[in-house]
Formats: C-alpha cells, structure tokens, sequence
C-alpha cells in the first residue's frame, strides 16, 4: 500500500460522480471504508454500484468528485490502483476454453507473479478454490460453485490488501454462498478489505458496515444493527397465517399498515404504530374466519429496513417535485 494512504482508510470518496450524457448514475457520493472490514454496497439494479466499482477499480474516470483506493487517487493513479486489488464480478472473469491451470497460470502473467513465486502462489490458489485434483479440467465443465470459488482464487494471486466483489454469488446455490462467505470472512481476519455488492440481504448481516445506494445517491448507512435501529422509522408486524399470498392486498388495506409484503410463507406488515395495528389485523382476521393465525412484532430484517427506506426516498422526492 502507498505509505501514503491514511491511516487505517482503504477506501474513501468525496463528492464522487459520474455521468453518461444527461444521465446521472452516481450522484455525489462519499464513504469511507476501514482496512480489514467487510463493507457492503448495496442497492437495487441501476442504483449505480457497478458504476461506483468501476470508477474504483479504475476502469472508468469520474465526471467529477475525488477518491482514493489503498492511498493511491482513482483519477491520477489508475493504473496503481490496479496492481493493488482483486476484483470477481458474478461473471467470474473466467476463460471457459481453458483448464484450471491455464486460468490461474494466464492470471499469474496479467499480475506479472514473480517466477519463483508462481508455484507457490498456483498451489494456494488450488487450495482456496478446493480444486485439487481438478487442474487439467477445462473451466467450462466446472459447476457454478467450484467456478466461483476458482474466479475468486485468481482475483486474489498477487494478494492484493483490497478486493472488488460485485456481486460474487449470483446464481450459486445457498449451501455455496454460505461457503463463499466463510471464505471471505477468512481474508477479512487476515486484513485484506473486502468490498462487496450483493442482492441477498441475508449475506449482508456478514458485513461490518454498509451503505445504501438507490438511483445513484446514498440513503442510508451504518453496521446492520445500526440500520434497523436508525433508518426504520416504522415497525414490522409478522403475520402467520395460511394461504398467505391469498390475504396479502387485504392487509395491506387494514388502517394502519403502511405496507405488507411476501417474506417466506409469512406476512411482513410495516405499520404506523404496533399498539394500534395488532388489535386492528387481529380483528380483521377473525371476522374472515381464516382458522388459526398470529400477529406479533418483531425487529426489522435488513430487507425490511431497505424497502422501506426505499419507499421513504421515493415519497420525499415526489414531495418535492
């Protein structure tokens, strides 16, 4: 890392922006970003988050705005940047028509891996990938699971102190994603930054701290519990009761409730106030003789506090239009 950089901050932005003609996609952001820590950047599709990892990675240059990334300046220093971080998008960066080797071997020249360091770095990037035995298998035939973890062996062959994960377990299997994470808890207890983008807000409980991006301006920021202790204004009702999806519109008419949606086979309920609205969808229910059912309040998950900001974002906007 650039001796440089500021003590303990990997990454930082100020005022960052960026513009495709008339369009904004990134509208005057800033974060910062400890070294060692998960940090997690998350937001719906089109939100700007691949837009923010590029401009990052040094991909693509800002319109305006500042940054840094390990000490070295996303706009002066690109091509620094570059030699100092791991990157895996959910395409993994793989070549299908080469084996295992070849891939790791084609990733050792692109990070310019000292030879008598290669062989080394080769077999660690077969043991963090699990892919022993697998080396003369062409990439191509490998299952989503061992292409993930194999992608992410090759993004982190120079051993980069800052690695880009956008969006690493799209289209794997939960019992693969669960593994990834161990994984990418690992590096964060070894000190490598680990920056994330991801769509499961489940795998966003791992992260340490998190900001939220929606049409390209942060709205909401802080660890998990700090989002759901400070950015829910309204509580959350669990509603179990069955033939869920047949009673969702309903409750979500019931004065009170302010939204209702699907999680699992239950009901969700974001209402006004828990004291008022428990009797009121109590009440409801038994007149429609459902059979047995329950209200209770409970804290908000991740995916609770993110619709609803979401929702908040949106009608402070239409306000002001």
């Amino acid at each position: 890392m650039n001796p440089n950089s500021q003590n303990n901050i990997a990454v930082s932005v100020e005022s960052l922006e960026k513009k495709f003609g008339d369009f904004t996609a990134v509208n005057k952001i800033n974060f910062e970003v400890k070294q060692g820590e998960i940090f997690g950047f998350l937001g719906p599709n089109g939100a700007g988050k691949s837009t923010t990892i590029r401009m990052l990675c040094g991909i693509i240059s800002p319109t305006s705005g500042a940054g840094e990334v390990g000490g070295f300046d996303i706009i002066k220093e690109q091509h620094k940047i570059k030699e100092h971080i791991g990157y895996m998008s959910q395409k993994f960066s793989l070549y299908n028509d080469l084996t295992v080797e070849e891939n790791i071997n084609f990733y050792s020249g692109i990070y310019k891996i000292p030879v008598k360091e290669k062989k080394e770095r080769f077999q660690a990037t077969i043991r963090t990938a699990g892919l022993e035995g697998m080396e003369s298998r062409l990439t191509a035939t490998l299952a989503g699971g061992w292409k993930q973890r194999l992608a992410l062996g090759c993004a982190l062959i120079h051993k980069p102190r800052i690695i880009f994960l956008d969006e690493p377990t799209s289209g794997v299997d939960p019992i693969t994603r669960a593994n990834f994470w161990n994984i990418i808890k690992e590096l964060a207890n070894r000190g490598v930054t680990v920056f994330v983008t991801t769509h499961y807000m489940d795998e966003a409980e791992n992260c340490n701290r998190m900001v939220l991006i929606y049409r390209g301006t942060i709205i909401a920021k802080g660890s998990p519990e700090e989002m759901k202790t400070n950015c829910m204004k309204n509580e959350v009702l669990e509603i179990t009761l069955p033939d869920s999806q047949d009673w969702l519109e309903k409750i979500s008419k019931i004065k009170g409730v302010k939204d209702a949606a699907l999680f699992g086979a239950n009901i969700h309920a974001v209402v006004y106030d828990s004291l008022e609205a428990i009797p009121a969808i109590k009440e409801f229910l038994e007149k429609e003789k459902i059979g047995a059912f329950s209200v209770n309040k409970i804290p908000p998950s991740l995916e609770d506090v993110f619709v609803s900001s979401i929702e908040n974002y949106d009608q402070t906007e239409l306000k002001k239009s």
